[in-house]
């Protein structure tokens, strides 16, 4: 597949884990990336937007070889109450909207659209293998992924809009989060029975997946998740043996729906989705973390002999 290094790249959502991350690794290859900010800039690579519901100026987006969108608040927030729900789904429509209106406008001159969205949208499918043409789940966070997809095609026919399904990342700020204090403490073990199918990915092969679909053509959704199964029980134990503590402790579901909520719990935790990037495999990507194993050793520091 044809790649040409992008040289310059709007960013919507470059203060996130994902976000930064992508920063770092196009400005070391000399691309040139304007942020989009809702603070007053702080110099001139930034640029505010999304006030008092004004549109984006086309022209900020004029003459940028890709526009990547990854806004959206934490699903990691806990309890989902109808409150965080509304934001939830505001904080990733309204910016895709912005964007996509502000694209359809250049015409035949849009960049590619390179839109955020989750492997949630395949919802819990136990027993399937599915790809980016397997059909969508049910559940709230599906139906927000719909949504949001929706508003990303909007951006028109002259633009190339790829949708990125994103696993959760094994970082020890993203899904490993509320999970290294539990191991830490010597109390994490399965979540229900554990055999659940978790899509997973490092934050290196979700940059490098990112920059290599801003640097092919491809369009339409992408899975950007790591190439081999793993069960929230494979997570969990590769957690423990990392940390060198024990991995016994059964979570009721019950008790994880009432600490959290059922919408969270189900969305999160009991899904099952065994979600594959055929997309990317087949365009040539390599991963550089093969294994759920692989991912935890590289985002958690060895406490051998703690």
């Amino acid at each position: 597949m044809p790649e040409t290094p992008a040289r310059r790249v709007v960013i919507a959502g470059a203060s996130g884990l994902i976000g930064s991350a992508l920063v770092d690794s196009l400005r070391g290859d000399g691309v040139e990336v304007t942020s989009l900010v809702r603070h007053a800039p702080n110099d001139v690579h930034e640029v505010q937007w999304l006030q008092d519901a004004e549109p984006l100026d086309p022209d900020v987006l004029a003459g940028t070889d890709a526009v990547v969108c990854l806004n959206g608040a934490s699903i990691g927030r806990f309890p989902w109450t109808p409150s965080y729900k509304s934001t939830l789904l505001w904080s990733r429509i309204t910016p895709t909207r912005t964007l996509a209106t502000a694209i359809r406008a250049l015409g035949d001159d849009a960049p590619a659209l390179i839109n955020a969205s989750a492997t949630g949208y395949y919802g819990s499918q136990p027993g399937a293998v599915l790809t980016e043409e397997s059909p969508r789940g049910d559940g709230f966070l599906v139906d927000i992924c719909v949504d949001w997809e929706r508003e990303a095609r909007a951006a028109g026919d002259r633009a190339r809009v790829a949708l990125l399904r994103t696993a959760p990342v094994v970082h020890e700020r993203g899904v490993l989060k509320p999970l290294l204090l539990l191991t830490k403490l010597g109390v994490s073990g399965p979540i229900g029975r554990g055999t659940q199918v978790w899509p997973w990915i490092t934050l290196d092969d979700e940059v490098r997946a990112i920059r290599h679909v801003i640097d092919s053509d491809l369009d339409g959704p992408v899975n950007l998740t790591g190439p081999t199964r793993a069960t929230a029980n494979d997570l969990g134990f590769a957690l423990a043996r990392r940390m060198n503590r024990p991995y016994v402790l059964r979570a009721p579901i019950w008790g994880v729906k009432l600490a959290l909520g059922a919408d969270a719990t189900e969305a999160l935790l009991t899904s099952d989705a065994d979600v594959r990037p055929a997309v990317l495999e087949n365009s040539g990507f390599t991963f550089a973390h093969r294994t759920v194993e692989d991912a935890v050793a590289s985002a958690v520091p060895s406490h051998d002999g703690a």
